[in-house]
C-alpha cells in the first residue's frame, strides 16, 4: 500500500511542479496548439496555447513508478509492458504533435501511419503479455469468460489499444475534459489492481509460484495506475479551464493506451467499455456523424465529437466539461459496482 501512495504522490508532485516549467519552455520553443477552423469560434482564442503536455504526464508516471519500486527493486513484465505501451504511444503522439507544430496545421500524422504505429505497439505488447506476463489469450469481462481467442488475441489487443487511445484523443477537445475523466478511470484501475493483489492467490491458489506471477504483477499494475493517477491529477491543475497547457496527442494516446493495457493485464477487457463510458460515447458520436453524412448526406449532431454539439447548442464550455465529468464518474461507479458484485457473487474470490 505504501508503494502505491508513493507512486501517486511522486507523480502528482512531478507534474504539479514540472508543468509550469514546461509551459515556459514550450512557449519559448513555439510549441503552440493548432485549432480546427471548423470548430466552435470561441476556441480560436486558444490558438498558440502550449501543447505536448503529455510529455510532462509521462515523466510523472515514470518517476512515480521508479520511486515506488526503489524499496523493493522488483519489476514485473506486467508493469513494465503497460508502462512501455504508454511511453510508446506518447512517442507516436509526440511525432503527430510535432508535425502539427512545424507545419502549422491542425492535422498531423495521416491515418495510415497512426494506425500502423498503434498496430506495432499493440502486437509487441500482446506478445510480451502472453509470453512473459503469462496472460491467457482469452476474452475477459470482469474475469475470464472462457472464450479462447488464440491468435485472434493479437488482433483484439490492437483493437483495444486503437479504440481506447483514439477515444481519449477524440474526447480531448475541451479544457480538462480528457484529463479530468482520465483521473476517474485511473482511480478505478488502482482499486481493481490493488483488489486483485489482496485477493487473487490467497483465495484460489496460495502457492509461492502464484504469488510471484500474479500478486507481484497485480501490485506492479496498481503502482503504474497510481503513478499515472497522480501525474494526470497534477497536470489537470494547469489543464483545467482556462487551460494554460494542453496534453496534445502525446498525452491522449498514451493515456488511452494505458487504459487498454491495464484492462488486458487485469482481465477486465470488456469492463473498460463501461469504465471508459464517456470515451465510448464520444467515439460513437463520431461514428454516427460520419456514417449518417456518408450514406445519407445528413448530420446527426451539429458537430462531432459530442461535446462540440452541446457547445453549439448554447452550453457554456465549463458546463459541458463538468457534466461530462459527472457522466464519466457515474460510468466508473457503475463499473466498479459490477466488479465488486462479481466478487461477492463468487463468494469473495477473484
Amino acid at each position: 500500500m505504501t508503494a502505491i501512495l508513493v507512486a501517486a504522490a511522486a507523480g502528482l508532485a512531478t507534474t504539479l511542479l514540472g508543468t509550469p516549467v514546461a509551459i515556459r519552455l514550450f512557449r519559448a520553443w513555439g510549441w503552440g496548439q493548432r485549432i480546427r477552423e471548423d470548430g466552435p469560434q470561441g476556441h480560436l482564442e486558444k490558438m498558440g496555447t502550449p501543447t505536448m503536455g503529455g510529455t510532462v504526464i509521462m515523466c510523472g508516471v515514470v518517476v512515480g513508478y521508479m520511486l515506488a519500486r526503489l524499496e523493493f527493486r522488483t519489476f514485473t513484465a506486467a508493469g513494465l509492458s503497460v508502462l512501455g505501451v504508454a511511453i510508446s504511444l506518447a512517442a507516436l503522439g509526440g511525432v503527430d504533435d510535432l508535425i502539427k507544430i512545424t507545419r502549422r496545421r491542425s492535422l498531423g500524422l495521416n491515418k495510415t501511419a497512426k494506425i500502423a504505429g498503434q498496430l506495432i505497439i499493440a502486437v509487441v505488447f500482446a506478445l510480451v503479455a502472453v509470453h512473459f506476463a503469462h496472460v491467457n489469450p482469452d476474452l475477459t469481462f470482469i474475469r475470464d469468460t472462457g472464450l479462447r481467442l488464440g491468435i485472434a488475441f493479437f488482433l483484439w489487443a490492437f483493437l483495444m489499444v486503437a479504440a481506447s487511445s483514439n477515444g481519449v484523443n477524440l474526447t480531448d477537445g475541451l479544457d480538462g475534459l480528457a484529463s479530468g475523466s482520465a483521473v476517474l478511470v485511473l482511480a478505478a484501475y488502482v482499486i481493481i489492481a490493488f483488489w486483485q493483489f489482496r485477493h487473487s492467490c490467497f483465495a484460489l491458489n496460495p502457492s509461492p509460484a502464484c504469488y510471484v506471477v500474479h500478486v507481484n504483477a497485480s501490485l506492479d499494475l496498481a503502482i503504474v495506475a497510481a503513478g499515472a493517477l497522480g501525474a494526470v491529477a497534477g497536470f489537470l491543475w494547469w489543464n483545467a479551464a482556462p487551460a494554460r497547457i494542453f496534453m496534445g496527442d502525446t498525452g491522449s494516446l498514451a493515456i488511452g493506451g494505458l487504459f487498454a493495457a491495464l484492462a488486458i493485464m487485469t482481465s477486465t477487457q470488456l469492463l473498460l467499455l463501461i469504465l471508459g463510458g464517456l470515451y465510448a460515447l464520444e467515439t460513437t458520436s463520431v461514428i454516427l456523424q460520419v456514417g449518417a453524412f456518408r450514406f445519407g448526406r445528413r448530420r446527426v449532431f451539429r458537430m462531432a465529437p459530442l461535446h462540440h454539439h452541446f457547445e453549439l447548442t448554447g452550453w457554456p464550455e465549463f458546463t459541458v466539461i463538468v457534466r461530462f465529468w459527472i457522466l464519466s464518474g457515474l460510468a466508473v461507479a457503475f463499473g466498479l459496482g459490477l466488479f465488486y458484485a462479481d466478487f461477492l457473487r463468487l463468494g469473495g474470490s477473484t
